[in-house]
């Protein structure tokens, strides 16, 4: 069962080779699910500004105060 310095040798040692390779397609899988083709959308400064109004996070005094000055900066707009 052992031999050469104790290393697996024969088909033994090809059952562990499978396995780490089935371990790490199984792990590259569902990292690829979740990292690159991820659908989640991207928000808006709007968006994020209106969701957290919406949250209350800030106050409707603030929500204005901002979308002042993203209105102010955003290209096209005024």
């Amino acid at each position: 069962m052992y031999y050469d310095g104790g290393f697996m040798g024969g088909m033994h040692g090809w059952w562990w080779l499978i396995g780490l390779l089935v371990i790490g397609i199984l792990l590259f899988a569902s990292w690829g699910r979740t990292g690159r083709g991820s659908s989640t959308k991207t928000e808006t400064p709007h968006q994020v500004l209106r969701r957290r109004l919406a949250g209350g996070e800030i106050t409707s005094q603030e929500y204005e105060e901002r979308k002042v000055l993203l209105d102010r900066d955003t290209p096209g707009k005024g």
